[in-house]
């Protein structure tokens, strides 16, 4: 997954549950409910077919970057659309960093800075995989770990968002972590 040879020719597909894993860790759990990730995330692949000659990149990486502004971009527009907020450009700017900052935890979650390209490539490999394989588990387990373990929010701070006890919350991590290493081991 290093380089490619033209925005034309690769499949975004293969980002999907990547881009929806971080739409829904940027989506306020109030607007959950008015907003689909799935929704956006089609909306953002379309967009980029569409403009894929556009794309100056070479790699997957920028491919991802080029792909999660568009995922921010879309998401700004929503919630300005539901009358949530104006359209603010600073809003829209944060929302791209935001998803920058959840896409930088994700990936120093799964492993450490990478030297060469085939690292690099297997890197990406697996942050796909770990994005495809999230979608799987139940979605109260993979909110508490979202919240948890990349947005960085603590037991008791999950627990008051997920309106759950810390103890629950607990068990929602430590089962949503033992069936994410399961499904990410039958993969292999």
């Amino acid at each position: 997954m290093g380089q490619f040879d033209s925005p034309e020719n690769h499949n975004l597909e293969q980002y999907r549950e990547y881009l929806r894993l971080l739409a829904r860790m940027q989506l306020d759990r109030r607007l959950q409910r008015k907003l689909d990730a799935s929704d956006l995330v089609q909306q953002t692949l379309l967009q980029a077919h569409q403009a894929r000659r556009d794309f100056r990149g070479t790699t997957h990486a920028e491919l991802a970057a080029w792909l999660r502004q568009i995922l921010a971009r879309n998401l700004a527009h929503a919630v300005r659309d539901l009358g949530r907020a104006k359209r603010d450009v600073g809003r829209e700017r944060s929302l791209e960093a935001a998803i920058d900052a959840s896409s930088a935890r994700l990936e120093a979650w799964l492993a450490a800075e990478q030297s060469s390209p085939s690292q690099q490539a297997i890197h990406n490999e697996v942050v796909f995989r770990v994005a495809s394989a999230l979608a799987t588990l139940p979605d109260a387990q993979r909110e508490a770990i979202v919240r948890h373990y990349w947005q960085g929010a603590s037991l008791a701070e999950v627990a008051a968002q997920l309106g759950r006890s810390p103890a629950a919350v607990a068990g929602l991590l430590h089962r949503g972590i033992a069936q994410l290493r399961t499904v990410l081991q039958a993969g292999e």
